[in-house]
């Protein structure tokens, strides 16, 4: 075995496959520009879809089964980008085997799964990590250094209103199990427990909780077959609360794309304002700017984020989903070489979706 063979860390990506995906669009071409990983292994849904992905990409291995990935010896850290209803089956296999365990967000598929999985995790001695990738984009981390910096001052206030996408009239080619909150992919856990987990790593931890819930779209069409849907998950989420700090937050999700602002993101203070716009509620993936004004700024301007909060080595994937993935795995990396935890981990994942489970709580309460 060669020297950087054995100094890489061997991944093994479950759910990759030869067609259109989550693991092909992001985690691929993240690994495929970063030193100090080696994508060793997938599977997929069979033996025969393992394979044709496997040439496709040019894996080593291929296997129908994620309980053979986790146990195949060259692999140290297993990826999950399958749909969340079986990532529990799936992630207690990695940790049964041994393994270091990467899951897409949501961990589980409700919060008592995310706590057995964390708990197992933390029996075992394992590391894990959560894909709540907003906390790795340069975007959301030069924003946390703005306001613990001191640019507007004591936070009195933030409010956040964005658009959910698929939960409006129509949802994207093979999104109807995003209608069904059985799943546990719904708007409340995906773009908004996304971009609330990047609200409070710039602005601290969530106190209080009030909370609206509701859904609009009462029916919803399928754009290839026409077939019609009555989802039985929120299109709109309305979330006030208290921060750890004091500080007053609001936010409103609403389903599908708006004519007008489908991500506004205002921070006020004592000193000063920030303003994030972008063109998508998913602070996980999207394009975001900031404007800002303090002191005596009689007007916002645009605030460039400064090249030191981007991977040169990931520079050719800037404004793709596979930057911010990538940007995650370089924190893995150094996380594992310094044993920081800047990536959050199952234990993290576990109370954000414990957070999410209390906002879903105080809506039926309202």
């Amino acid at each position: 075995m060669s020297s950087h063979r054995q100094s890489s860390i061997g991944v093994g990506i479950v759910g990759l496959s030869a067609r259109r995906g989550w693991a092909s669009l992001a985690h691929l071409p993240a690994l495929q520009r970063l030193e100090g990983f080696e994508l060793r292994a997938l599977s997929a849904s069979s033996v025969e879809s393992a394979r044709r992905a496997a040439e496709k990409y040019g894996v080593e291995q291929s296997f129908g089964t994620a309980d053979e990935l986790a146990a195949a010896e060259e692999v140290d850290l297993v990826v999950v980008t399958v749909k969340v209803p079986n990532h529990r089956e799936i992630i207690q296999s990695a940790l049964a085997a041994g393994k270091m365990v990467l899951s897409e967000w949501p961990l589980g598929n409700g919060p008592a799964e995310a706590e057995e999985l964390a708990a197992t995790a933390a029996e075992r001695g394992l590391r894990t990590f959560t894909g709540l990738q907003a906390r790795s984009a340069p975007t959301v981390r030069y924003l946390r250094d703005l306001v613990a910096d001191g640019y507007v001052g004591e936070v009195i206030s933030t409010s956040l209103v964005a658009s959910g996408g698929s939960w409006g009239t129509e949802f994207p080619a093979g999104g109807a199990y995003l209608l069904d909150r059985a799943n546990g992919a719904t708007m409340l856990t995906i773009p908004f427990g996304h971009t609330t987990d990047g609200l409070t790593m710039v602005l601290g931890d969530v106190e209080q909780v009030t909370a609206v819930t509701a859904t609009r779209h009462r029916e919803v069409k399928d754009p290839q077959s026409g077939r019609v849907y009555r989802p039985d998950v929120a299109d709109q989420v309305v979330f006030g609360g208290v921060l750890s700090s004091g500080a007053v937050a609001s936010v409103h999700y609403r389903g599908g794309l708006s004519r007008g602002t489908n991500f506004h993101w205002e921070i006020n203070g004592t000193d000063g304002d920030l303003v994030i716009t972008g063109d998508t509620g998913h602070l996980q993936m999207g394009e975001f700017s900031i404007d800002g004004a303090h002191g005596s700024d009689a007007e916002l301007s645009r605030l460039t984020v400064p090249e030191r909060y981007f991977d040169p080595a990931l520079h050719d994937v800037r404004g793709t989903p596979a930057y911010n993935v990538g940007a995650a795995y370089t924190q893995i990396q150094r996380d594992l070489a310094h044993g920081t935890s800047d990536v959050p981990d199952f234990a993290h994942a576990a109370r954000h979706q414990r957070l999410l489970d209390r906002i879903e709580r105080a809506a039926k309460h309202a």
